[in-house]
């Protein structure tokens, strides 16, 4: 008397079936597959952003020798700084 059989479990499906009606269960269908699919998508983006990126690569330039004399702050401040 204690196990479940086929039949308990027909009889609970029947009675889910028709408090909900067929709709309202494959609505909710429908939403547990798209939640699974939104949850495997959010798995593979954390998976890539794990992934050590490349190095920067950098340029590297000369350095210009600085100039010879000495510039006032107002003059300096009036030319136009190279990035």
């Amino acid at each position: 008397m204690g196990g479940v059989s086929i039949w308990h479990w027909i009889v609970v499906g029947i009675v889910v079936m028709l408090l909900f009606g067929r709709g309202k269960v494959s609505e909710l269908m429908g939403d547990v597959a798209k939640g699974i699919k939104s949850f495997k998508k959010g798995m593979a983006d954390d998976e890539e952003a794990a992934k050590p990126a490349e190095p920067v690569k950098t340029i590297e330039t000369t350095a210009q020798p600085a100039p010879a004399q000495a510039q006032t702050a107002p003059a300096a401040a009036a030319e136009p700084k190279a990035h």
